[in-house]
């Protein structure tokens, strides 16, 4: 193989122009480093043997302006590039370049010819451009200047279980036209749909992946199926440029930080989807534009000596993430999206991976973990992990440490089971609707620490879930062979839209059922984009390709589903009103036998205790409001800001196929309490829920009939026993 040496000319040398008696004083950040004269580029390469900057006046330039050479006995600090070029500032486009040994047998891939993206890029501009000697032209990095009015924001520091989260696509949020928005498809456009964001009454959004990824192929040509759910990233401190309304590099900068400000504004967080697990160079048959270039061995995960790539991730390569230098940079990169964004938490994909040591094996205390649990930086954020990986490593109720909430797979699951009807699921469905203490309860963790989810980005919509038995991926053209089959869904009697009345009302009652499942069970619930007014991705359960109508909200359904919209909307409200849904601790449970009121007590549908044992498919679930002393005394830090008027919840539970007749417990410390009806998802809107406790009294002295597959909940203000208020009578 001959050399690979740069074939682009240099029109400057260095030290053409004057440079500074001393570059630096101080250890630097990586990047490019924005001064008041000049910018200071920082690149680490152990390997490297020659490193350039590439200096462009175009994004649509093939080939730099300029090319500064870096001196390995001057410009090298150990492993450290860093060169101070005076006269250029913020906007400037760039690019690295480095010389190294190519033997991909012993893991170096270096290419002398490769333009390289900045690790540390802060904005990227262009696109892939093709060359005439086949090296890929890939975006530029920019030079950033950070300054921004914030107007005083902050982070709004809302306790885990406070949230309701809402996981969206930015793009995908606005950019059907029917949105109505000025700005489709960006970050300009979500500011727009706030108003929406607010009257659901959720406290954050979860974004799917911002920071920066390919839309086309590195030859410069539009992939017919695109990457449209971002999971393939390219630099990760950069802000995705296709979400910008404006066109200038960089610009994508000060939209990102204006739409944080308006939803923090609007008191709604904001939780980055980040992908610290792979990057979009793929294997050994992919491009080199960053990461490969500059020092392969270190960022990736290499088996066989370094001649093949660890692929934990179903996409080609693995970060080493437990390698210093690269633990550094997602260390840097989360500081980065915290001071400068405001960012106020984080959902690591596939975190299961940061687990796993150089060879891939799963560490017991893995070192990236704990640098991001004890960060002090990272101290007031969420930190969310997704625990698995796509080789096998299952971590649910097991990652890390009490510094981290996790995605509950297992309640995702659970939920769908029951309410589609499997067999003997109530136990299940008890255990989640609890707080799922079977996962979080023995090594410390709270009922916060579980993200209760039936639908995510990845499956089913909550439409689709009720509307199909099997999966329809052949519109992304790998042969319906893509995605899960594993999907607990039911179609009630057709396959896909319908307009029999009977099916299309179960399926209404099944979407209702879940929903009020999800957001009356302890633990923090996410709620997917679209859900909430039956958004449908066509039987699609894995639309990362689909930038389109597919995946895109459809803002007609928002009045076409206004009664489904504003159920959630009111269970979200009764939810972040009421403390007893939002416990700080997991439930002790007891009985109301002695006339005193437990925090749980769990009944079947004749009002008697439950048999776990008996498979049945109706249950009856008491919450016991908590006091503000109660939950002082179990030294909840919280307590005294827990906000809402703790009121106790009934909730009866039944997925079988014919109706069930339930009675409220028969215990009189229950039964002296003025239930009113919240939730009957047997009945027609608007009589399915009733807000503020205004629905009816409930006769506790006679059955309440559930149809088939229905919920109902019941809601009592807290009272003191009768005992206690005939005591206070004068004798």
């Amino acid at each position: 193989m001959p050399p690979r040496k740069s074939s682009a000319p240099a029109k400057r040398a260095h030290g053409q122009k004057p440079l500074p008696p001393l570059q630096f004083s101080h250890p630097l950040p990586y990047g490019a480093v924005l001064h008041e004269k000049g910018v200071q580029f920082v690149v680490y390469s152990r390997s490297a043997t020659a490193m350039r900057v590439l200096l462009y006046d175009s994004v649509d330039d093939p080939e730099p302006t300029e090319v500064i050479a870096l001196d390995p006995n001057k410009d090298r600090w150990g492993d450290i590039w860093s060169i101070f070029v005076p006269g250029i500032g913020h906007g400037q486009l760039y690019h690295f370049q480095a010389d190294g040994p190519f033997e991909p047998d012993r893991g170096q891939r270096f290419d002398g010819r490769a333009r390289l993206i900045d690790p540390y890029s802060r904005a990227l501009a262009g696109r892939f451009l093709p060359g005439d000697d086949g090296v890929v032209r890939p975006p530029k990095s920019v030079v950033v200047d950070d300054t921004f009015d914030w107007q005083g924001d902050r982070h709004l520091r809302r306790g885990l279980a406070d949230t309701v989260i809402y996981e969206m696509h930015v793009k995908g949020f606005t950019a059907s036209p029917t949105s109505g928005v000025n700005h489709p498809g960006t970050y300009l456009g979500v500011i727009e749909k706030i108003p929406y964001l607010k009257s659901l009454g959720v406290t954050a959004v979860e974004l799917m992946p911002v920071h920066e990824f390919p839309t086309e192929r590195p030859d410069g040509e539009r992939a017919p199926l695109g990457n449209y759910w971002g999971y393939d990233p390219m630099a990760f401190f950069a802000p995705h440029r296709g979400y910008a309304a404006g066109t200038e590099p960089g610009c994508q900068v000060r939209e990102f930080k204006e739409m944080v400000r308006a939803l923090h504004a609007a008191g709604i967080e904001v939780i980055l989807d980040v992908v610290f697990n792979h990057t979009a160079e793929g294997n050994h048959l992919g491009p080199t534009f960053s990461f490969k270039g500059l020092e392969n061995r270190v960022y990736y995960m290499l088996g066989d000596g370094g001649s093949y790539y660890r692929n934990y991730t179903g996409c080609g390569n693995t970060i080493n993430g437990n390698h210093p230098i690269v633990r550094e940079l997602i260390f840097l990169c989360l500081r980065h999206w915290v001071h400068n964004y405001h960012i106020d938490g984080f959902r690591f994909d596939l975190a299961s991976i940061l687990s796993r040591d150089r060879n891939g094996e799963i560490l017991p205390n893995p070192p990236i973990v704990e640098v991001i649990t004890e960060d002090p930086m990272l101290a007031d954020t969420k930190i969310i992990a997704e625990a698995w990986d796509a080789a096998g490593a299952y971590q649910v109720g097991s990652f890390a440490s009490m510094r981290w909430a996790e995605w509950n797979g297992r309640y995702r699951d659970d939920v769908r089971r029951y309410w589609r009807g499997d067999y003997a699921q109530t136990g299940h469905l008890a255990t989640r609707l609890a707080g799922s203490s079977d996962l979080y309860g023995d090594d410390g963790r709270q009922p916060y620490h579980s993200i209760n989810f039936v639908t995510s980005h990845d499956g089913f919509t909550l439409n689709d879930l009720v509307s199909y038995r099997e999966k329809h991926n052949e519109a992304n053209g790998e042969g319906n062979r893509d995605g899960d089959n594993n999907n607990f869904s039911d179609n009630y009697g057709h396959e896909g839209p319908t307009e029999r009345r009977d099916i299309e009302g179960m399926r209404s009652r099944q979407i209702r059922n879940m929903l009020a499942t999800l957001l009356v069970s302890q633990g923090v619930p996410m709620v997917l984009a679209g859900d909430e007014c039956r958004r449908t991705q066509q039987g699609n359960n894995n639309a990362y390709c689909q930038d389109n109508d597919v995946s895109w909200f459809d803002w007609r359904l928002v009045d076409e589903q206004g009664d489904l919209v504003r159920f959630v909307a009111e269970l979200v409200r009764f939810r972040l009103g009421n403390p007893t849904l939002r416990r700080r601790s997991f439930l002790e449970g007891g009985t109301s036998a002695d006339g005193t009121l437990p925090d749980v007590e769990w009944f079947t549908p004749d009002g008697t205790h439950v048999d776990w044992y008996s498979a049945d498919a109706s249950l009856a679930c008491f919450f016991g409001a908590p006091t503000r002393e109660k939950l002082l005394q179990e030294n909840d830090v919280a307590a005294g800001g827990v906000e809402g008027t703790p009121r106790h919840v009934l909730i009866f539970t039944h997925s079988g196929s014919l109706p069930r007749l339930f009675h409220v417990p028969r215990s009189p410390a229950i039964q002296e309490l003025r239930w009113r009806l919240f939730v009957h998802t047997g009945q027609a809107a608007p009589d399915d829920i009733f807000p503020d406790g205004t629905g009816p009294v409930v006769d506790v002295t006679k059955p309440i009939e559930l149809p088939e597959r229905s919920i109902v909940c019941l809601v009592a203000d807290v009272e003191p026993p009768v005992r206690k208020r005939i005591a206070a009578v004068p004798s």
